[in-house]
């Protein structure tokens, strides 16, 4: 049986933050507004890829490569660095605060665990006005290894200081949550990107439609 978790890390791309604002830095670049979603799964394809291989993925680097694979190689480089540099403008998705209070507010440690760089991520949550509630910021960067390698989700359960079983990761990805239940954590996948989990990965412990409503269903555990 499940049990309620001591801490609970949520995923920041997708699910705490919408990516939608960057179409329209594509478009204002000359690229049409569509090539987003294969950008960025380029972008976290080549990440994991990487990972696998046993190397780093810096992520403004292999953001920056995807992006001009992604566009067969005709933007400047000034116009790259623009494109990517509006992922530190991005705003959230309205279910984000609500869920990360709900959490602080029944005494759970939360915490941001994201493949962005740690300064960039800290930057983002003050931004968002989410800082406040955050306790732990864990990064690939700070980890050494992309998600979903068990070992990033092993790291962000010693620096905030719990046992993998008693950490938790919310995401709207359910390779993301696939990941952390194969690590030992607990999982609650957000329906909000994916609709269905599909069948190929282990099933989340909880899941909604919505952040708050998977933020709720973890507090709901047995403790």
């Amino acid at each position: 049986m499940a049990v309620r978790p001591n801490v609970v890390f949520f995923d920041v791309l997708e699910t705490l933050i919408n990516l939608e604002p960057l179409a329209g830095r594509l478009e204002k670049v000359g690229q049409p507004g569509l090539i987003l979603e294969p950008w960025f799964l380029r972008f976290q394809r080549d990440a994991m890829a990487l990972t696998l291989a046993g190397d780093s993925a810096p992520f403004e680097a292999v953001a920056r490569e995807s992006l001009r694979t992604e566009t067969k190689f005709t933007l400047s480089e000034r116009d790259i660095e623009y494109v990517v540099d509006g992922f530190s403008t991005l705003p959230t998705f309205d279910d984000a605060a609500p869920a990360l209070k709900k959490i602080a507010d029944a005494g759970v440690g939360v915490g941001c665990l994201t493949v962005n760089s740690p300064d960039k991520t800290r930057r983002f949550l003050e931004g968002a006005g989410l800082i406040g509630f955050v306790d732990h910021i864990v990064t690939a960067q700070d980890a050494g290894v992309w998600k979903p390698h068990p070992d990033i989700y092993r790291f962000a359960a010693q620096c905030s200081g719990t046992p993998i079983e008693r950490l938790a990761l919310v995401a709207v990805h359910a390779w993301d949550c696939h990941g952390a239940k194969r690590a030992g954590a607990l999982a609650g996948w957000c329906s909000r990107l994916e609709y269905g989990p599909g069948d190929v990965f282990l099933p989340a412990d909880v899941t909604g439609d919505s952040l708050v409503e998977v933020a709720d269903k973890l507090m709901s555990l047995h403790h």
